[in-house]
């Protein structure tokens, strides 16, 4: 076997593979003595067909047949006698079968850049803390002792801590506009659920009564036509709900399924110091890495970023039709091109980084990250732990993502590292 190395444009790269050509021979031979004993020819006897009738038969499929298997057989050894490692699948582009003394083939492919990382230590990448105060905490049983609250229709005047139901239609210059007008909306006064001066005319009212309110949007709303606007909005009143009171003991607990409510407690603390957690993780990553983007400019594989472009595609689609919205053809390729050349890049540079500082992800780790990810599904969370560990390729995935967290830290020992400290709010609710 003789290979030939070629670099083309970019990352790309053309092999040429020559073979004896008895190689081949004997590999179309074989194939048509195979055909020979299944195909029928009038006026042949099966398996008595001669050589010559076949070649001018089946000569032309006997040989692409043959080409392909001499290609397959070969192709990882001409691969590495050429030591040459294709990104992606590598394409069949000539093929020369009639020179008297040898056969050749030439493929194409990308391969992978040499990546070299910058120093870490001229990273500069921004980093947060954050911790979950008394405060969060009571905000949290706040909400949940509103949400499981009570409400009594009553037929008095309305006041602060309500629940109304009302209609209303709101008019921007006396004109009605999209997402303005509900009917039987329910809204707890004093929460501030609304925008500024919606709740100013629903206070001191009785069901059946209409007012009239004029209300501004904030500056940064977030539908453009309606930011810094004043809105005209009527609102008839239909009914009045008094809030029952609602203690926090175990009955409350047990509204959301915990024994009692000191369980109750310590087990949405710890929620909510996991969930904070997991948000600050994720955001220091993305951080790091951005910073690593920045310094470190290369190629990348096109096929690789085409590969990735269609599973975000599909990704996308599958969510979409999870939430019953059609969205075949809705969201082509394209859309996704500059996220999956950053993927790619990244999975080169964290690849890079792993293998050069020997991180490995412990089995402690992998366990630990499962756990994490299971805590969303709820009673079936077992089950999804199970079914990563029961599927080698799926394990793989979570270990990705443990070696990706251990990177992005290491990435952060070893640059410049600027701490901010935020509270549990602004991680968790940013647009609040």
């Amino acid at each position: 076997m003789k290979t030939s190395l070629s670099t083309l444009e970019g990352l790309k790269r053309s092999l040429t593979v020559e073979l004896p050509i008895d190689t081949f021979n004997q590999k179309t031979d074989t194939i048509l003595q195979s055909l020979a004993k299944k195909v029928r020819i009038d006026g042949f006897r099966k398996g008595k067909i001669p050589a010559t009738i076949l070649r001018q038969r089946f000569g032309a499929s006997a040989k692409a047949d043959a080409t392909n298997e001499v290609v397959s057989e070969t192709l990882a050894e001409a691969l590495a006698d050429a030591d040459v490692s294709p990104a992606a699948q590598p394409s069949l582009t000539t093929v020369d079968t009639e020179n008297s003394d040898n056969f050749s083939y030439t493929i194409e492919f990308e391969v992978y850049p040499e990546v070299s990382v910058a120093p870490l230590s001229s990273l500069s990448i921004d980093q947060i803390s954050a911790t979950v105060s008394d405060e969060d905490e009571e905000r949290a049983l706040q909400d949940l002792q509103d949400r499981a609250t009570e409400y009594k229709t009553v037929k008095r005047k309305s006041k602060n801590g309500d629940r109304l139901i009302i209609d209303f239609e709101g008019l921007l210059d006396g004109e009605s506009f999209e997402g303005g007008a509900a009917e039987g909306f329910e809204i707890v006064l004093g929460r501030g659920a609304m925008i500024e001066g919606f709740e100013r005319g629903l206070i001191d009212v009785s069901a059946g009564k209409t007012v009239e309110v004029k209300a501004t949007f904030p500056e940064d709303y977030h539908v453009e036509n309606l930011a810094g606007r004043e809105a005209v909005f009527k609102e008839k009143i239909n009914k009045v709900g008094s809030p029952k009171e609602m203690k926090r003991d175990d009955e409350f607990a047990k509204k959301y399924g915990e024994k009692d409510f000191e369980t109750m407690k310590s087990h949405m603390s710890n929620q909510m110091q996991m969930e904070l957690s997991s948000r600050v993780v994720q955001q220091n990553k993305d951080a790091a890495f951005t910073a690593l983007l920045t310094a470190n400019d290369f190629e990348v594989p096109e096929g690789s970023i085409s590969t990735e472009a269609i599973k975000l595609q599909q990704d996308m689609e599958a969510r979409m039709e999870q939430q019953g919205i059609p969205s075949k053809g809705n969201f082509p390729e394209a859309m996704f091109q500059e996220e999956a050349s950053r993927r790619v890049k990244l999975g080169l540079l964290v690849n890079k980084i792993a293998n050069d500082r020997e991180i490995k992800p412990e089995k402690e780790q992998v366990d630990a990250k499962l756990k994490e990810m299971s805590m969303q599904y709820g009673e079936s969370a077992q089950q999804m732990i199970d079914w990563h560990n029961s599927d080698p390729s799926r394990l793989a995935s979570v270990e990705s993502i443990v070696v990706e967290e251990l990177v992005a830290k290491h990435v952060a020992l070893e640059a410049k590292v600027n701490v901010a400290e935020k509270t549990f709010q602004e991680i968790m609710n940013p647009q609040s």
